[in-house]
Order: structure tokens, then C-alpha cells, then sequence
């Protein structure tokens, strides 16, 4: 899926689904209000919003009037075995990156690289059949 072109306000919503797949948000955290969430991404307080209230009604987070939005005790879905295995190996590719002083932007590269060649080997691979 591209990313890129996908609306803002669902680029949103699948990266506070993910970090609670993750568990990189639990039970009981509250996500940053609408307006700090826009102030830090620099967009709208509507984009946040229109992300924040399609998660609310997914029953992915709940709202209480004049306190905040926060993780539902019953949001925090079990890491499928895909999801548990690419975590996982995420990890040990960040720790090893950092190890060797590799910043983020190179490690990105490098693992984008990487994916782009395995592609680029299956495709051949399947012409070639």
C-alpha cells in the first residue's frame, strides 16, 4: 500500500492503530490532545480531529468529555505471528544499525534497498517461470 497517497487524516489513524498493535500505546494512555497532535504533525486540528473521531467510533480509543482521549482497555489486540515476527525483526535491525552508529535516514536506505532488490529478485524470478 502507498502510503503517500493516502489521506492525511487516515495516515493518522493506521499509525495510532499500529502503535497500539505494537503496544507502543496500553490501555488507560491518553493519545495528545487535537491541537497538540496538529501542532506537532503541522496539520490541521480538523485532520487530527476527523482521524481522532473515525477511532473513536472504531471503539479503537474512547473520549471523556473535558479529559482526553485515551486507549480503551479492550483496543489492545493481540500482534498477529506476522506482526510479532516483523516487530521483532525491526527491532534487531534498529539495535544493530545503532550499534554500529548508522543514523536513521542510512538505515532506512539501507533496509529499503534490501526490500526493493527481494522484490526486484521475485519479480525476475516470476517472469522467468
Amino acid at each position: 500500500m502507498d502510503w503517500q497517497h493516502r489521506e492525511i487524516w487516515e495516515q493518522i489513524q493506521q499509525k495510532i492503530r499500529t502503535s497500539i498493535a505494537a503496544r507502543e500505546l496500553r490501555a488507560g494512555d491518553a493519545v495528545p490532545s487535537t491541537r497538540k497532535m496538529a501542532r506537532m504533525l503541522g496539520v490541521s486540528p480538523n485532520t487530527v480531529h476527523r482521524a481522532y473521531i473515525a477511532l473513536v467510533r472504531a471503539g479503537v480509543l474512547i473520549s471523556r468529555r473535558g479529559i482526553g482521549i485515551f486507549v480503551p482497555a479492550s483496543s489492545t489486540p493481540p500482534l498477529s505471528d506476522r506482526e510479532r515476527a516483523l516487530h521483532d525483526a525491526a527491532d534487531a535491525y534498529a539495535a544493530l544499525a545503532a550499534k554500529i552508529g548508522a543514523p536513521l535516514d542510512e538505515a532506512a536506505q539501507e533496509l529499503a534497498a534490501a526490500y526493493a532488490k527481494i522484490d526486484s529478485d521475485l519479480t525476475a524470478a516470476l517472469a522467468g517461470k
